[in-house]
């Protein structure tokens, strides 16, 4: 689904990424793993055509590599960024409604899209209760099912996900991250960044270990759980 061949890529003037390939196959989910200044975050900004790069990026296919943001986004690369980004003086719903013009342009009205609403209110039975409260109002661990949620309106090809458990506590994350394998499992890959290696390992198919800009391993996650060191460098600090 997606290729990534020599991936060259900027922080401010300063290159973040060395020549990264990778690839995310149909159905799966992979994990980028690494401290931080690692470069994850890079990567996926790159993907989703946030940050000047060189090289190869191919969706299905197809060269994505020179598209701009919102075209990419509707080729169904979604990416929820780090953060939490919602509308907070909107509803639940009209959020995920705006999620809806990444590739269908904008049709903010719950009867033209009740099926896709009905979709994510399955996912999340807690937006579907709240779906009439004001984003603000909801608890960090609703605002990042929202965020997700809004992405899932958009019908991902491809659903990129930038540290999704960050502050959240144990029991939201672990509620959290079930949801994510439904979501794979019902058909869309999705490439995760994650700080908690541990949980993406466990989650996840396959994953990179990213070390200064370079991919210093990788491989399918059941293995990287028990390498000695994936254990060393980055498990002893997860749960």
């Amino acid at each position: 689904m997606l290729k990534i061949e020599n991936l060259i890529a900027n922080y401010g003037r300063i290159e973040a990424l060395h020549g990264i390939s990778l690839e995310v196959k149909e159905h799966e989910i992979v994990a980028l793993i690494g401290s931080n200044g690692a470069g994850k975050t890079t990567l996926l900004n790159s993907v989703s055509g946030h940050v000047t790069k060189e090289g190869k990026i191919e969706l299905a296919g197809e060269n994505i590599s020179k598209l701009a943001p919102d075209k990419i986004a509707r080729k169904g690369v979604l990416h929820v960024p780090e953060g939490r980004h919602v509308f907070p003086g909107l509803t639940v719903e009209q959020n995920l409604l705006v999620g809806t013009a990444a590739n269908k342009g904008v049709r903010l009205s719950a009867g033209n899209n009740k099926e896709d609403l009905d979709y994510v209110y399955d996912i999340f039975p807690r937006l579907l209760e709240r779906r009439k409260q004001l984003a603000w109002s909801l608890s960090g661990g609703e605002q990042q099912m929202l965020a997700i949620g809004r992405a899932i309106m958009g019908h991902p090809r491809l659903l990129m996900l930038d540290e999704p458990s960050m502050g959240l506590a144990p029991l939201v994350i672990d509620e959290l991250f079930e949801k994510i394998v439904e979501i794979n499992k019902s058909g869309t890959p999705v490439l995760l960044v994650e700080q908690n290696a541990k949980l993406a390992l466990k989650v996840s198919d396959r994953a990179y270990i990213l070390e200064r800009g370079n991919i210093s391993l990788s491989g399918k996650s059941k293995d990287l759980i028990n390498d000695k060191r994936v254990t060393e460098a980055y498990l002893g600090k997860s749960r």
